[in-house]
């Protein structure tokens, strides 16, 4: 476990244990070690032989003085509620478990057993499914900051030997003897065939897997360097609304990319936005972009599965975006101090006096400003803009529409929705970055009913 960061050193540790040769091995080898371990058991509500297994998993850890927890789910109710295959019910139930019994338990990480014929089994599935260069990296020894994977560099047929040799109780689950099953059909079936090909088929695999996933890695960072050298400041000083939303890209200087690396770039930006496009989406933006090319007039977008995420295309951009849109709001503002939002990652300041080098009372499209008390109406709250939002802005004669004063600031729909207009009894006094209304302006920011206001990122 050194090798990944693990030692007696780093806190105490949940380990999935199902009973298994390779979670017994673990758990026997952990404690072994002298590291501070605690056995995670979930119960998949799947056969009725599962009831002795969790106590037979309980009475081996008492046995090892080896704290025990265990949990219970319904995975075949996930099954017919999620509309997915059992075997991806499972692991999802599994890790929601362990990520609430690590919470519950205190422990730092997270060490499941699988381990180098799990990781190769994985490649032969991810392959016979289809997929790229990702899903033939095999399984990686760290997953976030908590999920960590000791035995891979170890057979399925070492995990056993060791537990023989030991004279550790296992049982082996069923399931992996269920050719329905599409692992069990792998582990069963493909393997031994590969096996009679060359007996060393895991570790062939696996080598591969490590060029593949060191030429992934690289390709990924090339593509990101061509998204930073390509990215379009989108909002101007209100970027900040929207940088975890929505992404805008020279579209002349992408589509000049080679395929390979213009396809993976745009999967890359839109996995930023917490989404992913199939091979057939993918190729569709570059095929509808290559047909475009001597046509630049036209435009088009691709949806992600589900609606998250779209890919737009225009004239001179490619705008990468979050489809589901802002729910409006209305908000009391705190004066004097401070109104933070941590879901849009922004914060109001009220304060009597400016604060020293941050004021511009010249700008109308400041993100500080002082205006008059003596203009306000009422208590100060911040809401989203609505239809037929009106003020009259400094340096203008007569009234505008909100609307109209967003749209030639060229912020963006997503930009539009989350901006928060500071308003009082009567209306809008003020749209950050943008303009604040004639009634409240303060002739000098010493006056005595001077208020400053500032607005910027967290």
């Amino acid at each position: 476990m050194a090798r990944l960061g693990i030692d007696r050193e780093s806190g105490p540790i949940l380990i999935g244990y199902s009973g298994g040769a390779d979670s017994t091995c673990l758990l026997h080898l952990a404690h072994q070690a002298g590291l501070n371990v605690v056995a995670a058991h979930l119960h998949h509500g799947q056969r009725p032989e599962a009831d002795k297994e969790m106590a037979l998993c309980n009475a081996f850890a008492d046995e090892l003085g080896v704290p025990f927890v265990s949990g219970r789910a319904d995975v075949p109710r996930m099954v017919k509620d999620l509309k997915i295959g059992i075997e991806e019910a499972g692991r999802m139930a599994r890790y929601q478990f362990f990520r609430s019994a690590r919470r519950s338990t205190e422990t730092k990480f997270i060490a499941t057993a699988h381990t180098k014929s799990d990781s190769v089994e994985t490649i032969l599935f991810n392959l016979a499914r289809g997929t790229g260069s990702a899903g033939l990296s095999g399984i990686e020894g760290r997953t976030g900051d908590d999920i960590v994977r000791p035995l891979l560099s170890f057979t399925r047929e070492e995990t056993r030997a060791y537990c023989d040799q030991n004279g550790l109780w296992y049982h082996d689950d069923p399931s992996n003897f269920d050719l329905d099953l599409s692992r069990a059909r792998i582990r069963h079936r493909v393997g031994p065939e590969l096996a009679a090909i060359n007996p060393r088929y895991e570790d062939a695999i696996i080598r591969a897997a490590e060029i593949i996933d060191e030429e992934h890695r690289f390709l990924n960072g090339a593509a990101a360097a061509a998204l930073e050298r390509c990215e379009l400041p989108t909002n101007g000083q209100l970027g900040f609304l929207t940088r975890d939303c929505e992404i805008r890209f020279d579209r002349s200087a992408l589509t000049q990319l080679p395929a390979v690396l213009f396809k993976r770039s745009i999967r890359l930006a839109v996995s930023a936005l917490q989404a992913s496009l199939d091979f057939h989406q993918t190729n569709l933006v570059l095929e509808a972009l290559s047909q475009q090319s001597h046509e630049r007039h036209q435009t088009g977008s691709v949806t992600t599965e589900g609606g998250e995420v779209e890919v737009v295309w225009s004239q001179d951009a490619i705008h990468v975006r979050q489809s589901q849109p802002t729910e409006p709001f209305r908000y009391k503002l705190t004066v004097p101090g401070e109104t933070e939002s941590e879901e849009f990652g922004w914060k109001f300041t009220a304060t009597p006096r400016p604060l020293e080098g941050t004021y511009s009372r010249t700008q109308r499209d400041s993100l500080d400003i002082v205006i008059s008390r003596a203009g306000i109406k009422g208590e100060l709250y911040f809401r989203s803009a609505q239809p037929g939002d009106r003020l009259s802005p400094v340096g203008f004669e007569g009234h505008r529409k909100v609307s109209d004063l967003l749209s030639e600031a060229k912020l963006t729909a997503a930009a539009r929705a989350r901006l928060p207009i500071v308003c009082d009894l009567i209306g809008p006094i003020w749209i950050p970055g943008v303009c604040f209304d004639q009634r409240v302006a303060s002739t000098s920011e010493l006056a005595d009913d001077a208020l400053y206001l500032s607005f910027g990122p967290l």
